[in-house]
């Protein structure tokens, strides 16, 4: 996931989604034959290390379920998330993560509000499905720091620290007072929590690097070092599945951007 183009994209302010095309996948014939119950056991088993093919599965079933247990969790739109992300064609992944918002939504509209994951996944899928959308963003950075606080408060550790990470991202780049929500003090606040919480996940000390980097710059040298040595080192010796290559390539960006101040 290109996680830094995320953070300036935004929820829409309660209007129905615009993209309604559903993408269709292949050898659906060869998936295992579920049952609600069966899939709502197992839903924390299909994640980013999850085959591409059982992610489908899960999906495709899902879409043809009106089982309310299913359709009130985060289920929906954390697989279409997980498969919009690891698809390398444009039109493909604005329609999955669509598709994650459309779950999200009815999942709210079906009693959710008070779930956490559901917001976050609302938010991240939004989030993609409009990154390449500069002025959609831009009208609502509000919607989107409302739903990402609304997840702060309730999951704050889901995804190893997500909603904190992301707000903190959202405060670092969105424009200041009075164009947008900006504000580095926020950012750096949620992005040392994010870290302090969740020491393990590589993500929260790169995020936090790139904070501390924007606005403190050399002065936060040696600690932007640490930060990138850390959550480097994290990335390459942890198991994260399909997440690891993309990760990567943000590290890399970074280290570029950063130039002799990197590890």
């Amino acid at each position: 996931m290109r996680i830094l183009c995320l953070l300036l994209a935004c929820l829409l302010s309660g209007c129905a989604t615009p993209y309604r095309t559903v993408v269709q996948f292949d050898r659906l014939s060869a998936c295992p034959r579920y049952t609600a119950n069966g899939l709502n056991a197992r839903q924390n088993d299909l994640g980013p290390a999850s085959e591409t093919h059982a992610l489908e599965c899960a999906l495709s079933f899902l879409r043809g379920s009106q089982d309310k247990l299913l359709r009130r969790s985060a289920l929906g739109s954390r697989l279409c998330l997980h498969l919009a992300e690891r698809s390398t064609d444009a039109g493909k992944r604005e329609a999955l993560a669509w598709e994650g918002v459309r779950f999200a939504e009815s999942a709210l509209a079906l009693g959710a509000e008070s779930d956490g994951l559901v917001h976050y996944y609302l938010a991240t899928n939004l989030a993609l499905a409009v990154r390449d959308h500069l002025s959609l963003a831009m009208e609502n950075l509000a919607r989107l720091e409302g739903e990402m606080k609304r997840a702060v408060a309730l999951k704050p550790d889901v995804d190893g620290g997500g909603p904190l990470r992301l707000l903190g991202m959202l405060y670092l780049k969105a424009p200041a007072w009075p164009a947008g929500i900006g504000d580095g003090d926020k950012a750096l606040e949620l992005l040392k929590r994010a870290v302090e919480s969740h020491p393990g996940h590589p993500l929260n000390h790169l995020f936090y690097a790139q904070a501390l980097w924007e606005m403190e710059e050399s002065s936060a040298a040696e600690r932007v070092k640490m930060e990138m040595s850390t959550g480097m080192k994290l990335l390459q010796e942890g198991h994260w599945g399909y997440n690891k290559a993309p990760w990567d390539k943000e590290f890399s960006a970074f280290q570029k951007e950063i130039g002799d101040s990197g590890p």
